[in-house]
């Protein structure tokens, strides 16, 4: 095999930018969609099994994406580039009508296809990443693809409270979704295309070495479900390893972006989203009662939002030092992974008792220390242990620990907020401290190997 040229740092970060857009749509998805539900009437402890749309929908969609990526070759747009833009025109559109949403069940169907579009364009984007770098640049690429992120995650969860701020209402009737958050996603569906755009017309891929080899292996294989079984069932050591770790770091991760909205603005913001049925709005005075608890709750479901951006900042910050460090000294990863997941955990439970809701700002901070790793890390550690022609239908059978824990966590979070902790929404962040701990103790299965030992370069050259 043809050893693969070292790329500068704006071919990397080019070719990773469309995660900037994905990232868009994931956080207005994670920070605002059980805000939708509620102003559209969700029960809060339902909110977990609403969102169950988005883990099936990767469970289904990642693997047979990566199947397909792996034997896709496009004179023009090469191997990924195809379904990085057929995601973000269907993403898009979804973004638009997201908000306008008339009942909840639209919403929740919308949410289905919005996850299913977000995951069409993210999958190939990791093994662009392994398709395109050497060995030695993996751990640089996978923390520049974070640092992205972590600007998207930033950016898209202040859309809400931006626009607010510059007059937008934040306020509806009863049902209604605010014109705040339908202008956030209308910005938000923009940013995704464009910035895939820019991926796709920046970036070109490596055509085949062998091309009648690859046309012969490609037209060889078995069916569809048939490969896939058959990798999952001879996956790696190593990825079933970081398997583990990932279920208990997507478990946690599902649990905020489905309660934190309805746990914080109780808990700390003390104001949870009225029940339109309380109230009899034909009586003034009632009427005026559900106006004053419902603009509270959108202004604390802001904040919220806003204050969950600090994630996303944080993991900027920690990406952009890391990718420094990377780009000139070997990178322990496991070790840089279990002290981040450890961090992100104590922000988690931290938010139990905060004195006042501006000390979020330093909870999220943790949990974004958590999430720049998650988002490098494990793709690190696993791309050296798997075979390059097959990196895709591998990456997104990876990505399946990623959708499992969050189905598991939309079935029996309802229920077990329900049975014991009192229906306090609050505790499902609880138990996202207590599920990273976990995964940094399931990281001493995971081996380290010295993938990353030669430095990549931090330079605008090509090596």
């Amino acid at each position: 095999m043809t050893p693969k040229p070292r790329l500068s740092f704006w071919q990397i970060w080019n070719m990773s930018f469309g995660f900037l857009g994905i990232q868009f749509g994931f956080a207005l998805q994670g920070g605002f969609m059980s805000r939708i539900f509620q102003t559209l009437g969700a029960e809060k402890d339902s909110l977990p099994l609403l969102w169950i749309a988005a883990p099936l929908t990767g469970l289904l969609v990642q693997p047979v994406i990566g199947y397909f990526s792996d034997r896709t070759w496009h004179p023009w747009l090469g191997r990924r580039r195809p379904y990085f833009l057929a995601g973000a025109i269907l993403s898009s559109i979804a973004l638009v009508f997201m908000p306008h949403s008339p009942t909840l069940w639209v919403a929740a169907g919308l949410l289905w296809v919005l996850d299913a579009s977000i995951n069409i364009s993210m999958e190939p984007f990791r093994a662009l990443v392994a398709d395109k770098l050497p060995e030695s640049q993996r751990s640089y690429g996978f923390v520049l693809q974070t640092l992205i992120i972590g600007i998207g995650t930033w950016l898209a969860s202040n859309l809400p409270w931006l626009v607010a701020r510059l007059g937008v209402p934040n306020e509806a009737g009863p049902g209604v979704v605010p014109p705040s958050v339908k202008i956030a996603f209308a910005i938000g569906a923009f940013v995704f295309l464009a910035s895939i755009l820019i991926t796709v017309l920046t970036t070109r891929e490596y055509p085949p070495e062998d091309s009648e080899g690859f046309r012969a292996t490609r037209d060889a294989q078995g069916g569809l479900v048939g490969e896939i079984v058959h990798h999952v069932v001879h996956m790696p050591t190593q990825m079933r390893r970081l398997g583990v770790v990932q279920f208990f770091s997507w478990l946690a991760f599902f649990a905020m972006w489905s309660m934190a909205t309805p746990g914080l603005t109780e808990h700390v913001f003390k104001a949870p989203a009225p029940d339109p049925a309380a109230f009899d709005m034909a009586v003034p005075a009632q009427a005026a009662a559900f106006q004053s608890a419902n603009a509270a709750f959108q202004d604390a479901a802001d904040l919220v939002g806003s204050y969950m951006g600090y994630y996303g900042l944080s993991s900027m910050l920690v990406a952009l030092l890391l990718s420094l460090y990377a780009a000139r000294l070997p990178l322990n990863r496991r070790a840089v992974h279990a002290g981040s997941l450890v961090l992100g955990g104590l922000g988690f439970l931290s938010m139990w008792f905060v004195p006042q809701p501006a000390w979020l700002i330093l909870s999220f901070a943790l949990v974004g220390v958590a999430w720049a790793s998650i988002l490098s890390m494990p793709y690190a550690l696993l791309s050296s242990h798997v075979p390059a022609d097959r990196m895709g239908i591998y990456m997104g059978i990876f990505n399946m620990f990623i959708v499992i824990p969050q189905i598991v966590a939309a079935t029996l979070l309802g229920p077990a907020l329900r049975g014991f902790f009192g229906n306090q929404p609050i505790f499902a962040l609880v138990i996202s401290g207590a599920s990273l701990l976990l995964a940094a103790l399931s990281l001493l299965r995971v081996q380290e190997h010295g993938a990353s030992a030669e430095p990549a370069p931090f330079s605008s050259q090509v090596h």
